[in-house]
């Protein structure tokens, strides 16, 4: 006999606001980039306290040109941690220039200010902080080193760090709104900032044709189909939020009785729980069999770090982290039951 479903550990949460957006858009018959990606970008812009956006293809895409309009390239560094999806090395190292990784502290899963300012040599000029799992980063002693910082929001928007929005700090901003993200277009991604010439850098790049001169270009443009489905998910988001929120207190609760360390807090940074990330004594492997044994599908919420690929040594925190830190499945469209199977999972493994 078959059991229940299983409970993955992502689900877009699309409903038919989404449904009917993207069916107006193919009945205008204007699909291409226009009207709607204007509109989502000045929606993130508002959303991230940046003065424009520039919506493209993916999140990676918006890394790399983010580098762009620094004006980074060959002979440059650019700093970010090692426990992070491969993007960020895929962008420097599409740019030219050399990625310079950095350990963690493995309670909140950022880039320490001393770790970076031992990376920082003459030839530094950006770093990229992500801000993992809903939690933003502190970035108050980041800004005193003087160096471009580029905010990585894929997992905190609509978070606020010390009154201020993710994503209001950097030099320059991305998100990702892949499938799985806290908003989606499905693929997609946005580079945000002031008004000034590294924007304007980046809109010019972002396609090639209809220009007076040839000039190095792409396409790196997103649709209007995507950006309408953008549009409901933003106005959607701060439910989004309260949502995920409501289960990460359900999920803490359980915490008291176990032997796992909920998730770690910054003091006047929001927490919007992107993902539900506990802390074991030990590896995580054995826990992710047993739920997996009870129909919840849990993960390490990164894949491996990318130190690892490399082979290089000196990264304690982060090694640390990948061994020991579990993401349990959160998202706004995990209804009520599933919640409580989930909660009875963590009771009886992590016991």
């Amino acid at each position: 006999m078959n059991g229940p479903p299983v409970i993955p550990h992502s689900r877009p949460s699309l409903g038919e606001a989404e449904a009917q957006a993207a069916a107006d858009v193919i009945r205008s018959g204007l699909l291409a980039q226009g009207e709607k990606v204007t509109k989502f970008e000045r929606a993130l812009a508002k959303l991230t306290g940046q003065d424009e956006g520039v919506a493209v293809s993916s999140g990676t895409a918006a890394l790399f040109l983010a580098l762009k309009g620094l004006g980074i390239g060959p002979g440059d560094e650019v700093i970010f941690p090692s426990y992070v999806c491969t993007a960020p090395w895929h962008a420097v190292s599409q740019a030219g220039a050399t990625p310079v990784l950095v350990d963690i502290d493995p309670e909140t899963y950022h880039p320490s200010p001393e770790a970076v300012t031992r990376a920082i040599t003459r030839k530094t000029k950006a770093v990229i902080v992500p801000h993992l799992f809903g939690l933003p980063a502190d970035l108050s002693e980041l800004e005193k080193l003087g160096i471009p910082i580029i905010e990585d929001c894929a997992q905190t928007l609509g978070a606020s760090m010390g009154g201020r929005p993710v994503g209001s700090v950097g030099a320059l901003t991305v998100c990702s709104f892949y499938a799985t993200k806290l908003i989606t277009t499905g693929e997609g991604g946005m580079v945000l900032g002031r008004s000034g010439p590294h924007m304007a850098r980046i809109r010019a790049v972002r396609q090639y044709d209809e220009r007076d001169a040839l000039e190095s270009a792409f396409n790196y443009k997103m649709t209007d189909m995507q950006a309408a489905l953008g549009l409901c998910q933003v106005t959607a988001l701060p439910q989004f939020i309260k949502r995920r929120q409501a289960i990460a207190t359900q999920y803490t609760a359980i915490l008291r009785d176990v032997k796992a360390d909920p998730p770690a807090g910054i003091p006047r940074h929001d927490h919007v729980f992107y993902r539900y990330v506990v802390r074991l004594p030990q590896s995580v492997e054995p826990a992710i069999k047993a739920f997996a044994a009870r129909g919840v599908s849990c993960r390490r919420p990164v894949f491996k770090p990318i130190h690892s690929y490399l082979g290089l040594p000196g990264f304690s925190g982060t090694d640390l982290a990948w061994e020991r830190s579990l993401s349990i499945p959160i998202y706004p469209s995990l209804v009520e039951h599933e919640v409580e199977r989930v909660v009875d999972a963590m009771r009886e493994v992590l016991a």
